[in-house]
């Protein structure tokens, strides 16, 4: 929808086809239905890419500054949360509403429960059979605009067209995988887990060298939580997450003083002074301490303290792509230009939004690099 509004202002006839009920129905649902839109401190550094400099062009060609500007002529009321991120004070549908209004304002036509039959090459345009209810369609088309998103959330209608599409004219893809997705631990260590559901810390989460600080959500499956759907987009099978569970307070430094006033107390109660009771009890559980708080020394109050702030644990795997926020990979980046998202050697081909490789952080990164990348095909096409 955001490429079709600005490619029709380069007065050609505009076709959106869409396989759902409704037009963007990721849109309506994201946010809680508030639609967090976009983020205050977009920049390249918050994307992942095998070519981080890709998403550099479009991203600052049309910013988030630009899309609340958007915004703003619509009349929309909008909210900051935490770490920038923008959600409607109403609902997501206004967004939804806006971007049609922009479409409708360029003329651009909208067909919904519309499937894609096929694609092919026809002249130095393509041909695209599509089906509309009981009736067949064979649409002509100067360019054909791929914006169809990743496999995250299946029922929703996701499947892997785009890159259907892109191995069909050539172009490569980079391997995908679900991201932003919680993660999954085996039966051993499950149990575990499963007694602390429903509990939720702040707390920081580390992979590989990365580490994010947000909530974390225990779960009946293992860890969720803006923390742990952040570094679920880095971490990668066989490599250990390791959780801070009080990033604000030095545990060892409390425990000692806590020793010292009143030592008697059982280890489980003093930590619970900081973390909530079952993870208090867990934490000393897997710690597993000989006596009082006051029989513990320096070194032992240390190697308790370990496993509250250096809890390292290896998740078995995700919960995929059906609860995944987006797609990680996709299509790659060497065969699109990064100022036009057009395909290098198919010329009028373009790819935009999650089927392309670049996947944002979660808090409304993704919808930024929609907007952007779908901005820049559109300017590309009414300029042509």
């Amino acid at each position: 929808m955001m490429c079709a509004a600005e490619a029709g202002r380069g007065g050609g006839r505009v076709l959106v086809v869409d396989h759902a009920r409704a037009a963007g129905e990721k849109i309506r649902i994201s946010g809680g239905g508030r639609c967090n839109f976009t983020n205050m401190h977009a920049e390249p550094g918050n994307f992942l890419s095998q070519n981080p400099h890709f998403a550099k062009s479009a991203l600052s060609r049309y910013t988030q500054w630009d899309f609340l500007d958007l915004v703003g002529r619509h009349g929309i009321d909008w909210h900051e949360k935490t770490l920038g991120q923008l959600f409607c004070d109403g609902s997501a549908k206004e967004i939804i509403a806006m971007l049609r209004a922009e479409m409708d304002a360029v003329g651009a036509d909208l067909w919904l429960e519309t499937s894609v039959e096929g694609v092919s090459r026809e002249g130095n345009g393509f041909r695209v059979a599509l089906r509309r209810g009981d009736s067949r369609h064979d649409v002509s088309c100067r360019n054909l605009v791929v914006a169809t998103g990743g496999k995250s959330i299946p029922k929703m209608g996701a499947t892997g067209l785009g890159y259907a599409l892109a191995e069909q004219f050539g172009l490569p893809l980079v391997p995908t995988r679900a991201a932003l997705v919680p993660l999954t631990f085996s039966d051993a260590t499950l149990p575990r887990l499963k007694a602390l559901a429903g509990l939720s810390v702040d707390a920081t989460v580390e992979t590989a060298g990365t580490r994010f600080r947000e909530g974390l959500l225990f779960t009946h499956r293992g860890l969720s939580g803006p923390s742990v759907l952040q570094i679920s987009s880095y971490w990668t099978e066989g490599q250990d997450v390791v959780v801070d569970l009080s990033p604000d307070t030095d545990l060892g430094a409390h425990l000692r003083q806590l020793r010292a006033q009143a030592g008697r107390q059982a280890v489980a109660t003093a930590l619970a002074s900081v973390l909530p009771k079952r993870l208090a009890q867990d934490v000393a559980d897997r710690a597993a301490p000989r006596g009082n708080l006051a029989d513990q020394s320096d070194a032992e109050i240390d190697r308790i303290t370990a496993h509250a702030h250096a809890w390292c644990l290896r998740p078995a795997g995700t919960e995929g792509y059906r609860t995944a926020e987006v797609t990680l990979g996709g299509v790659d980046t060497a065969a699109l230009s990064s100022r036009t998202m057009e395909a290098r050697d198919v010329r009028g081909l373009y790819f935009i939004g999650e089927v392309v490789d670049v996947t944002g952080w979660l808090g409304g990164f993704n919808f930024q690099w929609a907007w952007s990348s779908g901005w820049a095909a559109g300017q590309a096409i009414a300029a042509g």
